[in-house]
């Protein structure tokens, strides 16, 4: 008899990427996906532990969870991610939990055909585990461990079965997919090797180091027939004091040119970043200089969040910190000068056509256009999982207007 399962999905890409092996697997084993979310067998709730607003947001699923659970909509409910990877008492608080799961402890590879809650058009492709860099705000390496390599037999393995049922993106993603090795072979080996995989697709990397973009990636992103001119370099600040307190010293050289450099080499390239505001160290004067380098770097677009001290982090106990009133401020500064920013780059785009992936009914996303946090086109045509030409009319925010063109 076929048991049902719920899923809730919390936190980033990787996390969502854990769960459809997951939910793949259990279809395996004869589970089928609930028609209605708030009635299942079981419900697992995958969750993200990296800042407070991801804690908060995770408990109060699960607290949802167990109501539901109390009112006979579920008789199971399991909780998995970094919530109980980071809290291994959670047991204690939530007692109505049935079972607790943490992170993926070692590679689990996908059974195709796997759950794909992206959709048709595109799909993560997660290719390690874990991060060994040491930042000093950041928690992930102690909830996911150390950096691990997914064998490339394994990734190319799901890749093709993607492309061979309609995916027209791959979305590359890891903590960190630079230092990605497998034997000899590293990233670009990898990523050539994806170039070979017949059909007409996309291949988009999701997040870059500054200091570990080397120019034979740089060349594959020119060279490639498949790379997006795309590039994710969160650089998190630009004033080298700050940078060397969130142990982001060595990427300081890399961090003031990277924009350049980038525009330098791959024509027509889209640049997103992120930047932390607010990290102790960060006085008034510096976040001055912050504001100014990202005026001139002019990033296509950018995220900025206020600084969260984590426990078991170095930056957690650092004197020197702002207030979080006086984070929050300069967050918005940040954010308000990038709409300003992004308003004179989206002018300049109107008019013009470009390709586009129909990604669902009515919307498109343009090679400028990561999934979820980039802004989408709305179209007035176009086939789910097909390329078309999309002609931009307007400006909407952060996405466009357009209309798909013969």
């Amino acid at each position: 008899m076929s048991r049902s399962i719920a899923l809730v999905s919390l936190g980033c890409a990787k996390n969502a990427a854990d769960l459809e092996v997951m939910a793949g697997n259990l279809v395996k084993e004869g589970y089928s996906l609930s028609p209605n979310p708030d009635r299942a067998d079981v419900v697992i709730v995958n969750t993200c532990a990296f800042l407070k607003a991801a804690r908060d947001e995770a408990e109060g699923e699960i607290r949802r969870a167990l109501e539901m659970k109390k009112v006979g909509r579920y008789s199971k409910v399991v909780v998995a991610g970094c919530y109980p990877q980071r809290y291994p008492d959670a047991a204690r608080r939530f007692p109505g939990v049935d079972e607790w799961l943490g992170v993926p402890g070692k590679w689990v590879e996908p059974q195709m055909p796997a759950l794909r809650f992206t959709g048709k058009a595109y799909a993560y492709l997660k290719i390690a585990e874990g991060c060994s860099h040491r930042c000093a705000y950041c928690a992930i390496p102690s909830i996911r461990g150390p950096y691990r390599s997914r064998p490339i037999a394994s990734i190319l393995r799901e890749a093709r079965a993607l492309v061979e049922t309609g995916c027209r993106e791959l979305n590359i993603v890891a903590q960190d997919p630079m230092p990605w090795r497998d034997g000899r072979k590293t990233l670009v080996d990898l990523l050539r090797a994806l170039d070979a995989i017949k059909g007409d697709f996309w291949i988009r990397v999701l997040y870059s180091y500054p200091s570990e973009i080397s120019d034979e990636y740089v060349n594959w992103l020119v060279s490639s027939p498949h790379a997006v001119r795309y590039a994710d370099v969160p650089i998190q600040h630009t004033v080298p004091e700050v940078l060397k307190r969130m142990n982001r010293g060595a990427a300081i050289p890399a961090t003031l040119s990277i924009a350049e450099r980038l525009r330098g080499a791959v024509e027509g390239i889209a640049l997103r970043s992120t930047v932390l505001v607010g990290f102790p160290g960060e006085t008034k004067s510096r976040f001055e200089r912050l504001l100014a380098d990202l005026k001139r770097m002019r990033f296509d677009h950018l995220g900025a969040f206020s600084y969260s001290p984590e426990k078991g982090t170095a930056g957690y106990s650092m004197p020197g910190r702002p207030s979080r009133r006086v984070a929050e401020w300069r967050m918005e500064r940040v954010m308000a000068q990038q709409r300003a920013v992004w308003g004179g780059i989206a002018k300049s785009m109107v008019g013009r056509t470009y390709r586009a992936l129909v990604v669902a009914p009515g919307v498109a996303r343009l090679e400028s256009q990561a999934p979820d946090v980039d802004g989408v086109v709305r179209v007035d045509r176009g086939e789910t999982g097909e390329f078309a030409k999309v002609r931009l009319v307007r400006r909407a925010g952060f996405d466009f207007a357009g209309e798909v063109v013969e």
